[in-house]
């Protein structure tokens, strides 16, 4: 029952944007911290962004500052990565993430992906 569904993904050339969204289902949203990975061919998995849960405090990899922002609308379910001045680099299949950690352990929802592809 638990469902990330990511969209927004798709082909645009060197210096484009584009805005991914994760529509989160079948768990409790607001608790958790959400995040966007991304992976390409023959690398691996990287951490692109993160935000609390709290939407108070967000992290991004140094090879994104500046260029894509993360964002979160607890009422609708829903985390978004706004992607601009996009790169070839920045190709790569990107996944959306819901971590919460408490006493018990930490829990890991994963999506399944939407391919980004950056190229003239």
């Amino acid at each position: 029952q638990v469902q990330l569904v990511e969209s927004g993904g798709g082909w645009v050339q060197p210096g484009g944007s584009l805005r991914l969204s994760c529509a989160a289902s079948g768990f409790t949203f607001s608790p958790y911290a959400m995040s966007w990975y991304r992976q390409a061919p023959g690398k691996e998995r990287e951490l692109v962004a993160l935000i609390r849960s709290s939407g108070g405090s967000t992290n991004y990899a140094d090879s994104v500052k500046g260029r894509f922002t993360i964002s979160r609308d607890n009422a609708r379910n829903t985390v978004y990565l706004q992607m601009n001045s996009l790169k070839p680099e920045d190709t790569a299949v990107y996944y959306c993430n819901a971590v919460r950690t408490s006493v018990i352990g930490s829990t890991s929802y994963w999506g399944q992906g939407t391919q980004v592809t950056v190229s003239s």
